[in-house]
């Protein structure tokens, strides 16, 4: 009995060795979660200004708009830091306001491009009489906004505007057509000028330096030597043109970026501008940096002369380590040029 029992269990320990072994349950599967969608920019506080068609037309000989209405600032100041200054990008050329115009008996040349543009002078800011009209490009002005007109720049154009008297700086996108005052060399949307501290005298001193997609939208000014004394007036005396009307010479587009043709070194591009006055402060401020090479090259552009700003030949190797000194002094990138 004893050897059938044995028997027995060697057979049922065989069997069981021999049953198929049970797979283990299938590994759970790997979720991987999309990608974090990338903050939305903060909104504006304000609604986009829609198009107000009691302002459209109205305009006298010369392509000023209404100039018998006096322009006027909004009862309460906007709250500037709430509105998000534009994202310099690329944008198609607009198929208006961008060709050569008039306004009261001057012609206008538009550039062909805003690379490379700096200037200083006057700025003035426009406000409730043109809110809801459309501008040189057909958008609708917006004094909530941070824009601008400019005489020559193209449509559109994006430009840091820095205040030289208190170092604030904003960026605005040019949409529109003016100032057209022989002093003036950009008009501010009412929130721009809020933002630099302009509004109260509604003029005042300031750097123009257009920006392009992929650059740091930095604080940048040449200061001028000495306080500029400036009018004062109580209020802007803004104009916007018709939307066919646009504007007066400026300072020139950067230079090509072909290489240059010296075969020492490169010559370099800083700035360009329209005022001598302007560019030989700069000028100085580089010698005072100790970039002894630097110089100016008087050109002429659209018929206007204008003053480059020029260093080198400069060796290729030193380039990036002119760039940085060159951009602590507030200046834009250097650009090679071929004379």
């Amino acid at each position: 009995m004893r050897r059938g029992l044995a028997l027995g269990l060697c057979a049922l320990l065989a069997a069981c060795a021999g049953a198929p072994k049970k797979a283990p349950p299938p590994a759970a599967a790997t979720v991987v979660a999309p990608p974090a969608a990338p903050p939305a920019p903060p909104a504006s506080p304000y609604p986009p200004a829609q198009e107000d068609p009691s302002k459209r037309g109205d305009y006298v000989a010369g392509g000023l708009y209404a100039p018998h209405v006096k322009d006027s600032a909004p009862d309460e100041l906007p709250d500037v830091d709430r509105i998000p200054e534009p994202e310099v990008r690329e944008e198609p050329r607009s198929r208006y306001g961008n060709r050569s115009y008039s306004v009261l008996g001057k012609c206008y040349e538009v550039l062909e491009r805003a690379d490379g543009y700096v200037e200083q002078g006057l700025a003035s800011y426009y406000g409730r009489k043109f809110h809801g009209r459309r501008t040189s490009s057909l958008e609708v002005y917006d004094m909530y906004a941070f824009t601008a007109a400019h005489k020559t720049l193209p449509l559109p154009s994006y430009v840091r505007v820095t205040n030289l008297d208190n170092g604030k700086s904003v960026v605005v996108r040019v949409n529109d057509r003016g100032p057209f005052h022989p002093d003036r060399i950009i008009d501010l949307s009412y929130a721009a000028a809020v933002k630099l501290d302009l509004h109260h005298r509604g003029v005042g001193r300031v750097e123009v330096r257009a920006l392009t997609p992929g650059e740091r939208a930095a604080d940048t000014a040449v200061a001028a030597a000495g306080n500029a004394s400036t009018a004062a007036p109580a209020h802007p005396a803004a104009t916007s043109p018709a939307p066919q009307a646009h504007a007066a010479p400026a300072p020139v587009p950067g230079a090509s970026a072909a290489a240059p043709s010296t075969g020492a070194g490169v010559i370099l591009q800083l700035a360009s501008f329209t005022a001598r006055a302007n560019a030989e402060r700069a000028l100085a401020m580089l010698q005072l940096a100790g970039i002894a090479d630097a110089r100016l090259h008087e050109a002429q552009a659209g018929g206007q002369p204008v003053w480059r700003l020029r260093v080198g030949p400069v060796d290729p190797a030193l380039i990036a380590e002119l760039s940085r000194k060159v951009a602590g002094l507030g200046l834009g990138p250097p650009n090679p040029v071929r004379d």
